[in-house]
């Protein structure tokens, strides 16, 4: 395998790992944390409240609700499809344990080339995300099984849009799962629907992609110019979002989808057992390689 191949395997696995973690921290499913609470309200009682204010009433209920398990699909065009199951803890930053299986498009090949199944667990901590992709990875990258990338060394992995997944990684809580829908100013409430046998409150709205980020950083205006171009490059514009609300203003299903320069990008989220506890193990440190150690080797082939 090239050094640039790798490099690029890298690149993918952080950006794969920010989707995760935004899709792991939007929704709930029908959880010991989502059944009884608020008596007998139904989603159709809730048919004279605004969108927005129903919305607010969400993000209110799922910040407080700190931990859940993960179920979910990430697809974006012919460059991968993934499965994740795991859980997530929000109640101070991103902590998670979550195995996903690579299940089609480029990665997958790629990855099937090098001799993995596709499958790799992956370890969020406060300071830094831990991607380890099996045996035959390991042997790619000096016999380490683990990946470290330091949220604040991201920026070198794609500019300013490091940047952007920096912020979604590390602060990508159910609460901000709600914000793209109320900062988009045009959501509306779609119907009662049911959901894996919940009965549930549809809504959903488009979000401006470009303004949204621009709004939800710290980048400087150079910055934002350089992320601005990253995303026309991207084919990136507006994104759709979606969330089913149950009866206690607790999310049970959370999607996004956008048109991306590779095709279309579509995430699908459902949760259960709110408030389960999450043990997280920071990663052997002797079995572990820092991603910059990676890209370093990578640039030093290459010129």
């Amino acid at each position: 395998m090239t050094s640039r191949t790798l490099r690029r395997v890298c690149v993918s696995v952080v950006t794969m790992a920010a989707l995760t973690s935004v899709a792991a921290c939007g929704g709930s499913d029908e959880a010991s944390g989502s059944g009884g609470k608020n008596g007998d309200k139904s989603p159709a009682a809730a048919a004279a409240v605004s969108p927005i204010a129903a919305l607010k009433k969400v993000q209110q209920k799922s910040g407080s609700a700190h931990s859940a398990k993960v179920e979910s699909t990430i697809v974006v065009g012919t460059a991968m499809s993934i499965t994740s199951t795991g859980s997530m803890d929000w109640s101070d930053g991103i902590t998670g344990d979550i195995t996903i299986k690579y299940t089609g498009g480029t990665m997958a090949e790629t990855m099937k080339k090098m001799g993995s199944d596709g499958t790799m667990r992956t370890v969020y901590l406060k300071d830094a995300y831990y991607a380890n992709m099996g045996d035959a990875f390991a042997q790619a990258i000096g016999g380490k099984h683990w990946i470290r990338y330091g949220y604040e060394d991201l920026a070198a992995v794609a500019g300013a849009s490091g940047e952007v997944l920096k912020d979604q990684m590390q602060g990508s809580t159910p609460e901000k799962g709600v914000e793209p829908l109320l900062a988009s100013g045009a959501v509306k409430k779609v119907g009662e629907e049911n959901v894996r046998g919940v009965a549930t409150t549809h809504y959903s709205g488009v979000v401006d992609v470009a303004a949204l980020s621009g709004t939800s950083t710290n980048l400087d205006a150079e910055q934002l110019k350089e992320l601005k171009e990253q995303l026309d490059k991207s084919g990136i514009t507006t994104e759709t979002v979606d969330l089913w609300i149950d009866k206690n203003d607790l999310p049970i299903k959370a999607s996004t989808s956008a048109d991306t320069a590779t095709g279309a990008m579509k995430t699908t989220s459902f949760y259960s057992d709110y408030g389960a506890a999450v043990s997280v193990v920071k990663p052997d440190a002797g079995d572990t390689v820092d991603f910059k150690e990676i890209a370093g080797q990578a640039a030093t082939t290459a010129s």
